[in-house]
C-alpha cells in the first residue's frame, strides 16, 4: 500500500516546481465542525489533494479542519467542487492570499508558498490548552465586516490582537492591544484577566485568517464577555474587502503568515525594527542560517550581509565547528538566556516596545 506522505527531498520538490508552466492559487480555510474519524478524513483528503497537485499544510481534528495550501489554477473548479461535496465542509469560504511567495531556484523564479503536501491529524485544529467540557467553540461572537471594523476602531472600541506578538510586531491594526505572549494558549489564559474590567464594553478580536479570533470570541463569551465581535476571515479577508470596496485601510504594516512567504503586504508602511542592529526599519523575517538555532528574527539587508544570514556572530562562529560542538554550544547559549526553557524568540522585542 502506498504511503500517504511526501517522500521527495527538498531538491526534488523544487525541481518539480521549476518544471511547472501554470500558476497556483494560494488559499486558506477553516471550519469548526465535528469530524467523527479524523484519520479516515485525513487519508481521504491526502489522496484527492495529491491527485489535484495541491501543496500545503492541512490539519484535521475532531473539532474541524484548518488548511493553508495552494491549488493549480487549472484544477481550481475541481478542487472547489470536491471540498463543497464533503458534508462537513460544505459552504466553507476560502481566503485568497494577498501576495505570492517567490523562490529563486537556479536561474528560475518559482511562485509557490509551499513545497510539499502535508495533511496531519491533530488533537485540535488550533492548540488552545483548554480543558473545559462545557466550552463550545461553535458558540462564537458576531462577525465584523471591514466597514464595521473601521467604524469600531474610529469609535475607540477595544481591539485585541489574538496573534503571537512576533506577528503583531510587523503589522497590526491602529491602537490594537497586543499581548506579550508566544502562543495562542497563553493568550486565552491572559485575555480574561487582562480585559476583566471590559466585559460590558464593545470588543473586537482579530487574527491572520479568523480561526484563532473565532475560537477566542467563543471563549470570552463563555467567560462572561457580552459584546465580542471578530473579523470574518481575519486580516487576510479584511485586506481584500478594503481593496474591493475602496475603504480606508486601518491595518498598519505587514500581515505575518505561516508559510514560505512569512508575510504579505497590507499597509504600505514598515513599522518594525531590525533585531540585530536595532536601528534600521525592516519587516523581513528570516531564520538563522545555523540550523541548530534557526531562530526567526527580523533582519535588515545591512545585517543580512554583515552576519551572512546568521542571527549574530556567535551562531556564525559555531556553525564552522564540528556538528556536535555546534549543537552543544548553541543550545547551551539559549538555555543560559532563558533558564531551562529553550525559546526561539530570544531576539524579539518586548510587546511593550512595539506599541508606542
Amino acid at each position: 500500500m502506498k504511503k500517504l506522505v511526501n517522500t521527495k527531498s527538498k531538491e526534488e520538490l523544487l525541481a518539480d516546481l521549476e518544471r511547472e508552466d501554470f500558476r497556483r492559487v494560494t488559499i486558506s480555510f477553516y471550519k469548526y465542525v465535528k469530524i467523527s474519524d479524523p484519520k479516515k478524513m485525513r487519508d481521504f483528503l491526502f489522496v484527492n489533494f495529491e491527485k489535484l497537485g495541491c501543496l500545503g499544510r492541512i490539519y484535521v481534528a475532531r473539532e474541524g479542519i484548518n488548511a493553508q495550501m495552494n491549488v493549480p489554477e487549472q484544477n481550481w473548479t475541481v478542487f472547489d467542487n470536491f471540498i463543497q461535496s464533503i458534508p462537513e465542509f460544505a459552504g466553507v469560504p476560502y481566503k485568497i492570499a494577498v501576495e505570492e511567495k517567490e523562490i529563486i531556484h537556479g536561474e528560475k523564479i518559482i511562485q509557490s508558498s509551499f513545497l510539499k503536501l502535508i495533511v496531519k491529524v491533530r488533537p485540535k485544529i488550533v492548540a488552545d490548552g483548554l480543558d473545559d467540557s462545557t466550552f463550545d467553540p461553535a458558540d462564537t461572537g458576531e462577525y465584523a465586516s471591514a466597514e464595521e471594523v473601521n467604524s469600531m476602531i474610529e469609535k475607540g472600541a477595544t481591539v485585541i490582537d489574538m496573534r503571537n506578538f512576533y506577528e503583531a510586531e510587523i503589522g497590526h491594526f491602529e491602537n490594537a492591544k497586543i499581548m506579550p505572549v508566544d502562543t495562542f494558549r497563553e493568550q486565552l489564559k491572559k485575555v480574561e484577566d487582562m480585559f476583566a474590567d471590559e466585559k460590558d464594553e464593545e470588543i473586537l478580536l482579530y487574527c491572520t485568517g479568523g480561526i484563532r479570533c473565532e475560537k477566542a470570541s467563543a471563549w470570552m463569551q463563555h467567560n462572561g464577555f457580552k459584546n465580542v465581535k471578530h473579523i470574518k476571515g481575519g486580516v487576510i479577508d479584511y485586506a481584500h474587502q478594503v481593496k474591493e470596496k475602496g475603504l480606508p485601510n486601518k491595518f498598519l504594516g505587514k500581515n505575518f503568515v505561516f508559510d514560505e512567504r512569512l508575510g504579505e503586504r497590507v499597509g504600505g508602511e514598515i513599522i518594525s525594527i531590525c533585531h540585530l542592529c536595532d536601528k534600521n526599519k525592516t519587516d523581513q523575517h528570516r531564520h538563522c542560517k545555523n540550523k541548530n538555532c534557526h531562530v526567526l528574527h527580523l533582519s535588515c539587508d545591512d545585517c543580512l550581509e554583515k552576519y551572512k544570514g546568521y542571527c549574530g556572530n556567535f551562531c556564525r562562529v559555531c556553525d564552522a565547528l564540528p556538528p556536535k560542538m555546534n549543537s552543544f554550544l548553541v543550545r547551551r547559549d539559549r538555555k543560559q538566556e532563558h533558564g531551562n526553557q529553550y525559546r526561539k524568540n530570544y531576539l524579539r522585542r518586548k510587546a511593550s516596545e512595539i506599541i508606542k
